[in-house]
């Protein structure tokens, strides 16, 4: 089993490079979403991300980056536009959108895996000159599955952490449905406030309240709640 390590990255540090690279894999390379035109250098980057917190999974032994996810902070001085980009890209329903102050409120976004731990070795096995036996395929797909869940919830931990550090009361995200389900098994709770809209893939704008999600996570999935693996407390 291969075990993974979970850690801050600050913008000056060089490792911002490989964020940027696995973020350029996934959103223009395999998934379409951005367009490599758009991004010559093969790193995916944009004004947001100077306003951000930047988390990165990595493979324990090696150090190898292998997923992503960042927060960019409402209150941040020069937001572009002075919005969140779901404030700029979605229409938000004014009776549910977020109300608090600005200091209370970040964006979960570009959340990346490596494409070798959401499929793990299973595309291998389809272009194997040798047959593969279902069982053996089953059960690689059941190992893709557990990597992904472990670095999605390792990285959701370091969201986690960091906002109630910060005093975040709430998160946006822009998500597809499917994400959102899994994370509601967890015992995440979003709730939709805005109609699915063409974005990086169709998406629909979700709020959750951190307090009531960490009460959630705590009956459903109290390791949500618990330090990721390798976390530091850089600020400290």
């Amino acid at each position: 089993m291969i075990d993974f390590r979970f850690e801050r990255v600050e913008l000056n540090d060089p490792r911002m490079k490989e964020l940027y690279a696995l973020r350029y894999q996934v959103y223009c390379t395999e998934c379409g979403f951005e367009s490599p035109d758009d991004h010559p250098e093969g790193l995916e980057t944009d004004e947001y991300d100077v306003h951000s917190r930047h988390f990165c999974a990595m493979v324990a032994d090696t150090g190898r980056i292998v997923g992503t996810v960042r927060i960019v902070l409402a209150a941040s001085r020069g937001l572009p536009r002075g919005k969140l980009p779901i404030e700029w890209h979605c229409k938000l329903d004014p009776q549910k959108e977020f109300a608090g102050k600005r200091h209370e409120l970040a964006e979960i976004s570009r959340l990346a895996i490596s494409k070798d731990f959401r499929r793990r070795e299973i595309d291998k096995a389809l272009y194997a000159q040798t047959e593969v036996a279902l069982i053996e395929e089953h059960q690689l797909n059941e190992q893709r599955r557990q990597f992904e869940g472990v670095i999605v919830a390792g990285l959701y931990q370091c969201i986690y952490h960091e906002s109630v550090s910060l005093g975040l009361t709430h998160w946006y995200a822009v998500m597809v449905r499917g994400l959102c389900c899994l994370l509601r098994r967890w015992g995440v709770i979003w709730e939709k406030v805005g109609e699915q809209v063409e974005y990086h893939g169709q998406r629909i704008p979700y709020l959750a309240n951190i307090e009531e999600n960490a009460r959630h996570a705590g009956l459903l999935n109290p390791r949500l709640l618990e330090k990721p693996v390798g976390w530091k407390n850089i600020d400290s």
